[in-house]
């Protein structure tokens, strides 16, 4: 099961990248034509978060269409086949849409703390 895998990169990728900030959703873009199991990611996502700082958290997938060009005919159109055929019988058809995995957002528990050093706006104090 390949969404084991994936799920754990997902899950690294966001502790990496933020720390010891504590996760309260994560939300996924899984493409219906990108061959992963959303239900196998749900799955898996409870396993590979228990002793991250992602524990706990919520996971939001959401599921994009499919989408196809025909380099015979020119067609575009919506497709929910992982090798689709367009309507005029070619099988020239490239795959332009909802065959990717991607983080699109993560939520935290606390707001970030500003940069040491950042600037702020406001009233100047004197």
């Amino acid at each position: 099961m390949h969404e084991l895998s994936l799920t754990q990169s997902v899950v690294d990728a966001i502790v990496e990248r933020l720390g010891p900030a504590r996760v309260r959703l994560v939300r996924l873009e899984v493409g219906k034509l990108s061959g992963v199991v959303p239900d196998a990611m749900r799955f898996c996502f409870d396993l590979v978060v228990e002793g991250t700082t992602v524990a706990g958290a919520a996971l939001e997938i959401v599921e994009p269409e499919g989408s196809a060009r025909c380099r015979t005919c020119g067609d575009a159109f919506g497709t929910a086949e992982v090798l689709p055929l367009c309507a005029c019988g070619s099988a020239d058809v490239e795959v332009t849409g909802g065959a990717g995995l991607r983080i699109l957002a993560v939520e935290l528990e606390e707001p970030c703390a500003e940069p040491a050093g950042a600037r702020t706006t406001g009233p100047a104090s004197g």
